[in-house]
């Protein structure tokens, strides 16, 4: 009879998020038998090719890697049955698994996703609560099944997000979370652990990230642009212009004190001081990035940008 112990674990991620699963369940009794990650892609400033985090973690460990371009592939499927495991781990993957893929493994696939499901469902989930101004957050172990992550769910943990915290923080600590709560729960999969079902009618969405996400409104309120930037960071980022130069805004705090200017206009532009009218309360920039430089503080960024008060920033160049 095969155990928890011994289980032969495939195990299907792709980005920085998914390395500290992948981690634990190297040092754990399981066998990870092969690693599965998207192929290699142009990534960082310089789009040079390169690997995954994923990949990158699992060569080091001398585990076998399989890119296969699309789960669909016959060839795949066949080198993943080859494998003969036991149970399939996913941690944010980025594609969606076929039924074929999904029979393969004797125990069926689960998958560490950072939300408290049926919220946040989708390629997203921890930048769109932060945008969203979310004050918790939390990692769901779930049965994959086709549907977008709409399987059953075996455990949950929660974590709450402070109001200065961006994605990163976040997303780095869930990443650890995720990690101990599906070691946690792997032990019951061979002894049938309960599984909750999903509130379907209770599901949010959130989808893949864009560049056109960032587009700063500065007509809406603070709090919303506050939450923007740190729901962005560390990408694609909140930015705004002024004129055609594109700035790039890492961190902020809200000010709710009321002001009468038009949003967008720049109230203080002194020092370490840099404070912008939105459509309700004023946003203090902390951190600014002029595209193509690096990231400054605001006395930096002002001793070499003619940025005055009365100046207005927008949407679009």
């Amino acid at each position: 009879m095969v155990t928890h112990d011994s289980l032969r674990i495939v195990f299907f991620g792709t980005p920085e998020f998914a390395v500290p699963t992948l981690d634990a369940l190297l040092k754990s009794a399981c066998e990870v038998v092969g690693v599965v990650t998207q192929p290699d892609r142009p990534r960082g400033r310089g789009h040079r090719t390169t690997a995954s985090p994923v990949k990158t973690a699992a060569l080091a460990a001398g585990k076998a890697v399989l890119q296969p371009p699309s789960v669909k592939d016959t060839a795949f499927l066949s080198e993943l049955s080859a494998l003969v495991p036991d149970l399939g781990i996913v941690a944010a993957y980025g594609q969606i698994l076929t039924e074929r893929a999904l029979t393969i493994p004797r125990l069926g696939m689960i998958n560490v996703h950072a939300s408290i499901l049926p919220r946040y469902r989708g390629a997203a989930p921890v930048h769109r609560a932060v945008i969203n101004g979310e004050t918790e957050t939390g990692v769901t172990i779930m049965r994959v099944v086709k549907a977008l992550d709409a399987g059953p769910m075996l455990a949950t943990a929660r974590r709450p997000i402070a109001t200065d915290e961006t994605s990163d923080d976040v997303e780095r600590d869930l990443a650890e979370i995720g990690a101990r709560l599906l070691l946690a729960t792997i032990p019951g999969l061979s002894e049938g652990v309960a599984e909750v079902s999903q509130d379907d009618s209770a599901a949010t969405y959130a989808p893949r990230l864009t560049k056109d996400d960032g587009r700063i409104d500065w007509t809406w309120p603070a709090e919303r642009i506050h939450n923007l930037i740190r729901g962005l960071h560390p990408w694609p980022h909140a930015a705004t212009f002024f004129g055609s130069q594109r700035f790039i805004l890492h961190r902020s705090k809200p000010v709710r004190d009321p002001v009468r200017a038009v949003p967008g206009t720049i109230l203080e532009a002194l020092g370490d001081r840099l404070l912008v009218a939105a459509g309700a309360g004023q946003v203090e920039i902390v951190e600014i990035q002029p595209e193509g430089k690096r990231p400054m503080s605001v006395r930096e960024f002002l001793a070499g940008h003619a940025l005055t008060a009365g100046s207005i920033l927008h949407a679009s160049p």
